[in-house]
């Protein structure tokens, strides 16, 4: 059973690149990438072209030092990792005291209680921490203020932090019941069959236990068959949860470019006869003579 366990726990990840893969190349690539030559074309100083690099260290701190504009893409990466970066580059520094406050009593706070013994109160904590940590990310996202709305960037970023946070900024609310209830729904059957796969786990081990006096109307064989069934459908359950997260992720970026995009409700059909010569005559008597037909236009 470990070497099967281990070759689902591969299957699963090489599957999660794949979709991962997949859905950055349905991406505009200048949601994620950043231009790092000076007229934002072309190739760069370094003979790369402008959208090989992603990320650049050196762009992001130029953009703390307000000495160039900094894409939402580079921002967040570099907020990421750089606690309270965003706050600087929005000039909004005064709010680092309690960003840093709020993560260093968290962390302290989980610290102390583990060390206490109070695992529960510790875990509290480091929730605490992490939801500070998460509302410093939102915070330097809602504070961006990009020239254009929508802004791509903006939208994908906030489906990444809060799934339907997007479709709201693309001001798409009728999207969200099918968002969060795919998510809610897969969810659910995610808990509903790692209850029934713990449940049966716990009836083999009970049923193949020499020193358990089992008698249940479960066999050990039909056991092991359901509890394999309902491992593989909490699997199947847990990916379909991160399926429609991603999805809704693509569609807020796809949909934010296609916000102002033209489309004319002028839709027409043009009938009009019109008259086909041929375009070579051979010299005899049965050669075709002008054909007589119909033109269709559409205009859309």
């Amino acid at each position: 059973m470990g070497k099967r366990r281990f070759f689902c726990i591969l299957a699963f990840a090489v599957l999660s690149f794949i979709l991962d893969d997949a859905a950055f190349a349905q991406f505009k690539s200048e949601a994620f990438t950043q231009q790092y030559n000076e007229e934002g074309q072309g190739k760069g100083k370094n003979g790369k072209d402008s959208t090989d690099v992603m990320f650049s260290f050196k762009e992001y701190f130029a953009g703390l030092s307000h000495k160039k504009e900094l894409k939402i893409g580079t921002s967040f990466a570099g907020s990421a990792l750089i606690i309270g970066g965003q706050q600087i580059y929005n000039k909004q520094a005064w709010k680092l005291p309690i960003v840093y406050g709020g993560i260093g009593a968290g962390v302290a706070g989980g610290i102390y209680f583990n060390s206490q013994g109070n695992t529960k109160a510790s875990t509290w904590c480091y929730v605490g921490a992490g939801a500070v940590y998460w509302a410093t990310l939102m915070d330097g996202v809602l504070s961006y203020k990009p020239s254009v709305y929508p802004h791509s960037g903006k939208a994908t970023i906030f489906s990444i932090l809060l799934p339907g946070l997007g479709q709201i900024y693309n001001n798409e609310w009728w999207k969200l019941p099918i968002y969060l209830g795919g998510m809610g729904f897969a969810f659910h059957l995610y808990l509903d069959n790692r209850q029934n796969y713990l449940r049966f786990q716990r009836i083999y081990r009970e049923a193949t236990d020499p020193e358990v006096q089992y008698s249940g109307p479960v066999t050990a064989d039909q056991a092991l068959y359901y509890r394999n069934v309902y491992r593989r459908y909490r699997d199947y359950s847990l990916l379909a949860v991160f399926g429609v997260y991603i999805l809704q992720i693509i569609d807020a970026n796809v949909f934010s470019y296609m916000h102002n995009f033209d489309v004319d409700d002028d839709l027409a059909l043009k009938i009009s006869p019109a008259v086909i010569m041929p375009e070579n005559q051979l010299a005899s008597t049965f050669s075709p003579g002008p054909a007589f037909g119909m033109r269709l236009g559409f205009t859309f």
